[in-house]
């Protein structure tokens, strides 16, 4: 085994606690001595033990003079936890590969300073692309203080993701059913509008494995939601309900603990401000499930990062069956927005297809 390979594997190590370590990023080390691997980490949780600790705690003795792989510049600071950059030194590491430096104000190049002044050897850069990937809910987030969103929709061949009649159960099948689970599961939030509420009365929570589900964040302008929709009464999972401190002051209304109503100033639920506020009360991902109304805000408002689309091999046909996006649209071909397919692959009789907004694309490819 070489370099890329060892560093192969750190990565492969963090890219499995996607979803469960915000707001920290997601990071793995592999420490080698003497061609074996002798210790091997992940982050897993907020408040848990850093990659690097979990591999220096496997490694033991045979971290002196060891090579270490991790995927992220190792901290600098006092967190929750020790500076990794300093377990590092005491535990005798030599040599150390870097994928990427780590944006954070906090860290900023200092922990592989820190290794330096220590004597030991520093490579940065390798494999940063596929460590950059891993992490890129977490950079928006530092560098923005607002949520990473991804927009899904299930659509037809055609674009369609109803009937005119309304009826969507079910444009896709079991196994891309199962996978938005999966998806679910890597995010902080699950977004939908009020419509989507009163048409389809979801729990929205995740059925995968044995990971919390995501907050559950409902946009209801004029705080119509019914009493009887059941994210109101299942505890499982903590919702949010975004309303205008108008409609929040003007309408009395009691709800279970696990519902907190959030007042925007904005009468039209401004989707910055939305943003905004989602990214003060820690959220660093969403995932927007709503329908062809929300999707066109977020469009028309150009605040999301990626695309993920299932489509069903269906015809549904019809000028009145909805698509995925509505609102005003553009005007011309040159106000459209662009996207950069990242990945296509077959899940059951299904397509999913992941995009990412071209100019955040090009950003990844020059970081």
């Amino acid at each position: 085994m070489n370099d890329k390979d060892y560093m192969k594997m750190a990565i492969d190590l963090a890219r499995n606690t996607i979803g469960q370590t915000a707001p920290n990023p997601s990071v793995g080390a592999v420490i080698v001595n003497e061609g074996r691997i002798v210790g091997m980490g992940a982050h897993l949780q907020a408040g848990d033990a850093h990659a690097e600790v979990n591999a220096l705690r496997m490694a033991g003795e045979k971290a002196k003079g060891a090579t270490a792989y991790v995927t992220l510049e190792p901290c600098s600071h006092h967190g929750k936890t020790p500076p990794c950059s300093t377990a590092l030194i005491d535990a005798g590491v030599t040599e150390v590969f870097v994928a990427m430096k780590d944006t954070n104000p906090l860290v900023g190049g200092r922990g592989i300073e820190r290794l330096k002044e220590a004597n030991i050897t520093v490579h940065l850069g390798l494999l940063e692309e596929e460590a950059y990937s891993i992490n890129e809910v977490f950079f928006h987030y530092i560098n923005t203080n607002k949520p990473f969103v991804t927009l899904k929709s299930a659509i037809s061949m055609d674009g369609k993701v109803a009937t005119k009649t309304g009826d969507s159960k079910w444009i896709t099948g079991p196994e891309a059913r199962q996978d938005v689970h999966a998806l679910r599961h890597q995010h902080d939030a699950i977004l939908v509008g009020v419509g989507t509420v009163e048409k389809d009365d979801p729990t929205l929570t995740t059925r995968y494995g044995e990971g919390l589900s995501p907050v559950r964040v409902v946009l209801d302008r004029n705080l119509r939601i019914s009493s009887h929709a059941k994210l109101l009464h299942d505890d499982s999972v903590e919702t949010w309900i975004i309303t205008t401190e108008k409609a929040k002051s003007e309408k009395d209304k009691t709800f279970a603990p696990h519902v907190k109503v959030i007042g925007l100033q904005s009468e039209t639920l401004e989707i910055e401000e939305l943003l905004r506020t989602l990214g003060d009360r820690g959220i660093t991902s969403v995932l927007v499930e709503g329908g062809p109304t929300v999707n066109g805000s977020f469009l028309e408002a150009g605040t999301f990062q990626k695309v993920i689309s299932y489509i069903a091999p269906k015809l549904i046909g019809g000028k009145e069956a909805p698509t995925s996006f509505e609102g005003l649209g553009v005007s011309y071909m040159k106000e459209s927005i662009e996207l950069q397919i990242e990945n296509i692959e077959r899940v059951g009789d299904d397509i999913k297809i992941i995009s990412r907004r071209k100019e955040v694309h090009e950003c990844l490819q020059e970081s």
